[in-house]
């Protein structure tokens, strides 16, 4: 078995085979200092074999998978601004809810202190 076989490349996007778990989501743990054991933990259904394959991918490509880290980042980062330009009628009714509740618990007499 090859390195690449671990992975299924979409365009620029990389994700581990079989799963939805993109590389840069192991990665973010794996440079925040975490244990291959410990980013198991992190993602239950993963294996063990699968987290030291996307480090040793990253280790021995670190230039194009720092560009494609890059990348990703700023392409989630367009995507946000984006969907603060159309925010979604379910966020804005959340949204709603919320402020409603802390209104009406602002209101609300001290718990203990009740007739």
């Amino acid at each position: 078995m090859q390195l690449e076989d671990y992975f299924e490349f979409e365009g620029d996007a990389i994700r581990i085979k079989g799963h939805r778990i993109w590389i840069e989501h192991i990665l973010d743990y794996y440079h925040e200092g975490y244990t291959p054991e410990q980013i198991v933990r992190e993602f239950p259904g993963l294996s063990l074999d699968k987290v030291y394959a996307t480090i040793t991918y990253y280790l021995t490509h670190r230039a194009e998978v720092d560009d494609y880290l890059i990348r990703t980042r700023e392409q989630d980062e367009r995507d946000y601004q984006e969907s603060l330009k159309h925010p979604s009628p379910l966020r804005e009714r959340l949204r709603a809810v919320r402020a409603q509740r802390i209104e009406q618990a602002m209101k609300a007499p001290p718990i203990g202190h009740g007739a």
